[in-house]
Order: C-alpha cells, then structure tokens, then sequence
C-alpha cells in the first residue's frame, strides 16, 4: 500500500531532499522516490516544482515566531522576529536563494506571517509606505547573515597577503568578538559581556542594533515632523 500523502508529508520530504542533495536534485521523480509512492500519485496532490517550493516556503516559515507583533513595541517584535528568522534559515541553508526570490502568492502561513508584521508596524505608527521596505531591509540582514553563519571562522584571514591591506588586517585581529558590546566602553566599568558562540553571530547582533536604531530615528523625526505640522 502507498503512503497517504498530505502537502505537510510533500514539504517535509522536499526540504529533506534538498538539503542532503541540493536545490537541483530536487524533480517529482526523486520526490516520490523519497516519499515512496509514483510519480502520478505525488502529481495528483501538485502539479509542478513551483507548487512544492510554495509548499516548502509555508512549511519553512511556520517556524519563524512572529508572535511579538500582538503584545511588544515594534523595535522589540522586530527584533525577535528577525533572530528567529534568521534560526530558520541558518538550518536551511540551501533553501535560501529560492525563498528569497520566490512570489508568496498562494502561501498561506508566510503572507499570515507578513500580516502580522505589517500590523504591527502600522499599529505603532509606522507610515504605510515603509513597511515593505522595512521588511525587505530586515530579510536582506537575515539572509545575509545565515549564509555568514556557515562560513569559515577565518573567511578574513590575509595569510601571507596582509601587507597589500595592512588597516584591514589590522581590523580583522582586532575584531570584537563580544556580544552587545559598544564601541568606546571603558572595560574598567563595563559589565561582563558574553563572547558570541560565532563571529557570524556578532555581526548579525551589530547590524540588527544599527538597523533598528536607524528605523527609531527615522520613525522618531516623522513624528516630529508630524507634530510640527
């Protein structure tokens, strides 16, 4: 007897194929290899890739919490929005370049997810206009920065060239490798901060705090605009 097939069991069994062999290993034959029925049997629950990736890209994204829109300030939601985000994404490496790129017509989670997002800006006084950029920024960071999670911890290592760019090699030995730390901080009278468990992850924490800070004072100068007005 065929296994009983659910667009959750197609998903799951995509996601897997492409991780142990890739975006392009990835046609319905091998798929209903991997889920153990025919070809015409997967084909009668989808008719194409592009509906398995739209499939995968639901699956996916209904581990990313997004739950902070309903309760916390923006910054906060944003914030907690893109470190899940970016877990996500850091354990599907290879889907990557495929999420970032595909249409989210017809996925119901992922456009539930931007909902909320969307709402939850908005509600904080977020002008209208900016809230697809906003998001777009904050993909742009996490995509990014999954794929820097999987790099080499000596991707910046000179080797015998670092007298071609001797400021930047300077700066590479000399990295802050400390999570939340601030630039200027008298270590004397600092508290004790962690070391990150990866330079990955402190670069994402330095770019997520500038993002947001610069969306604080963007927001902040509107509404002094506004009140201006």
């Amino acid at each position: 007897m065929s296994p009983v097939l659910t667009q959750r069991k197609i998903a799951s069994a995509a996601v897997t194929l492409i991780q142990s062999r890739g975006y392009r290993a990835l046609t319905m034959s091998a798929l209903a290899e991997q889920l153990g029925v025919s070809a015409s049997a997967l084909y009668n629950h989808v008719g194409s890739k592009r509906d398995i990736m739209i499939l995968i890209q639901d699956r996916v994204n209904q581990d990313i919490d997004c739950s902070a829109f309903e309760s916390e300030p923006w910054d906060v939601a944003l914030d907690q929005w893109a470190r899940s985000y970016r877990g996500v994404y850091i354990r599907n490496i290879p889907l990557i370049p495929v999420m970032a790129v595909l249409p989210v017509a017809n996925s119901p989670h992922t456009l539930r997810m931007y909902e909320k997002v969307a709402t939850g800006l908005t509600r904080a006084g977020w002008p209208e206009p900016w809230v697809v950029n906003t998001i777009v920024a904050v993909e742009s960071l996490v995509f990014g920065s999954a794929y820097d999670a999987v790099a080499p911890e000596n991707i910046f290592d000179p080797g015998e060239l670092s007298d071609i760019a001797p400021v930047f090699s300077a700066a590479v030995a000399h990295r802050d490798l400390l999570l939340d730390s601030v630039p200027g901080d008298d270590a004397a009278d600092a508290p004790e901060v962690p070391r990150a468990p990866s330079p990955a992850d402190v670069a994402f924490d330095v770019g997520l705090r500038s993002l947001l800070a610069g969306f604080r004072l963007a927001l902040d100068a509107l509404h002094d605009r506004a009140a201006a007005d």
